[in-house]
């Protein structure tokens, strides 16, 4: 065991002594893996920053929740044509569905619209307006960093109030103080209620609340959209997720009842759940996720190659080195530990300059509100990804070294 111990060590110092010897050449082979290291704790992170952020983001909108649209979402078996030639969902029937439905907690019609929102001399452009009632709220797990949501008198009045998400807030009101202010949507003043607690979900496009300005749903038909040109959503949502099929299955009943359908007709109306919405992003991220490690496991792939190069190279240089250390007892286990050890090491170097700067650019990306996140498992994979490339690029060399002939080595020049 002494003997296993001692020829670690002498292995390892005659690694780092190599090293130090031929500096410029170790930096140059430490290359490859830098940049490999580098991307692949970067993709790493941002992957796992941003399927963090989608989850965060779809559980602020409720996972028990269902929604009545006219339009499928995700569902790519009904002819868009055929979407596009439903009826419209309109106030009536979701008061309707209203007074009949038995199992929801809590019921809200939504319709949404694109404009400029503006304070003072800053703006920001095509922000979704999203039009609804005061029960919008408990359709939803949404919290306030300051304010309220919109009261029933003024949601059925018809007040000029807003909700604004904490990216509008951020944008029009850098220094704060957004609340009681007066906004301007397309030229209409509303007075700021309540500004949103960031929920971190901005791969949701224009389903994220944090760019969002919520108001009273008759102020977008009587402002922003005509009532009878634009289909509104109604969100539901179930007693708990145990609760969600049973929901489901009792709103298209009652819409089948609503619209009038025939038992022989087809839904003219779809219900959609966040499962469609959470399969959509996973697939995407899936996608994005192996052609990032493709690509980052061909960097690493050329940082290997290179290793095996040089050390071939180093092979040959101290053949005569290798000659002296076999003539005086060396075994073919030491050489081999040897070498293996030398290019173990320079990709464990490579690997740590590379982790380095993964995690200066992902708080470099982090500066951006770009999702990263960094945690004990990129250094593990950091390490991991370094040595093993190190043993497996440093493995035909070695062997090459530990099978020279000692009397060959020492004649060699």
């Amino acid at each position: 065991m002494k003997n296993i111990l001692f020829e670690i060590k002498e292995g390892l110092l005659i690694s780092l002594k190599a090293i130090r010897a031929n500096k410029a050449r170790s930096v140059l082979t430490t290359l490859g893996i830098i940049i490999g290291v580098a991307s692949v704790v970067l993709m790493s992170t941002a992957i796992k920053g941003i399927d963090q952020s989608f989850q965060e983001g779809v559980a602020s909108l409720g996972s028990d929740n269902i929604y009545i649209d006219k339009w499928a979402w995700f569902d790519n078996d009904i002819p868009w044509w055929e979407m596009r030639n439903r009826k419209h969902l309109t106030m009536d029937e979701f008061k309707k569905y209203k007074d009949i439905a038995k199992l929801p907690i809590a019921v809200a019609p939504s319709v949404n619209s694109q404009r400029t929102v503006k304070f003072e001399e800053r703006s920001v452009q095509f922000i979704s307006i999203t039009g609804t009632d005061n029960n919008y709220i408990n359709t939803t797990n949404l919290t306030f960093d300051e304010g309220r949501f919109f009261t029933e008198l003024e949601s059925n009045g018809g007040r000029k109030v807003a909700v604004v998400g904490s990216e509008i807030a951020k944008k029009l009101f850098p220094h704060g103080g957004a609340m009681n202010q007066f906004i301007k949507i397309s030229g209409k003043k509303f007075k700021v209620v309540g500004v949103l607690e960031e929920q971190g979900s901005w791969i949701m496009g224009n389903w994220n609340p944090d760019n969002q300005v919520y108001v009273p749903i008759q102020n977008i038909f009587k402002y922003f959209v005509s009532r009878h040109s634009n289909s509104i959503t109604i969100n539901v949502r179930a007693n708990g997720s145990q609760n969600v099929d049973a929901t489901k299955e009792e709103a298209i009943g009652i819409m089948r009842r609503v619209r009038g359908l025939k038992y022989d007709e087809k839904n003219d109306f779809s219900i959609n759940q966040q499962e469609g919405l959470l399969s959509n992003i996973n697939e995407t991220v899936s996608v994005i996720q192996i052609a990032g490690f493709l690509i980052t496991g061909l960097a690493l792939f050329v940082g290997a190659i290179g290793i095996m190069n040089i050390m071939f190279v180093s092979v040959k240089e101290r053949t005569r080195e290798i000659g002296i250390r076999k003539a005086i007892g060396a075994t073919k286990r030491t050489i081999l530990g040897q070498f293996i050890s030398e290019a173990a090491i320079i990709c464990l170097i490579g690997g740590m300059i590379g982790l380095g700067i993964a995690i200066i650019g992902s708080m470099a990306m982090a500066q951006f509100d770009f999702p990263v996140t960094v945690d004990a498992d990129a250094v593990v994979l950091a390490f991991s990804i370094s040595l093993i490339t190190g043993v497996l690029s440093g493995l035909a060399p070695a062997y090459t070294a530990s099978k020279l002939d000692p009397v060959d080595a020492l004649r060699y020049e």
